[in-house]
């Protein structure tokens, strides 16, 4: 039995599946990538882009919201998603 260079049919359909299966994982992970910079800006998380934050209303600038350059998150103390200032 010469057994050189002889692949299995099962061999092959794994690979086949293995590939498939990483290609859907890659397409689900490259679509949840768009939701992840809306989800964490500064409005969904219930604050406002300022160049400077009022701290005599009680607002503070908040690091996790993403804004514009030069500008900050100012978020109050109170304020949360399903409770916007």
């Amino acid at each position: 039995m010469n057994k050189k260079g002889d692949l299995s049919i099962n061999i092959i359909v794994i690979a086949a599946i293995a590939l498939l299966v990483l290609i859907i994982l890659a397409v689900l992970i490259l679509r949840t990538g768009g939701k992840l910079q809306t989800g964490t800006s500064c409005g969904n998380l219930g604050g406002a882009c300022r160049e400077s934050c009022d701290t005599a209303l009680g607002e503070f600038p908040d690091s996790a919201g993403s804004c514009p350059t030069d500008q900050f998150c100012c978020r109050t103390l109170t304020s949360s998603p399903e409770n916007p200032i």
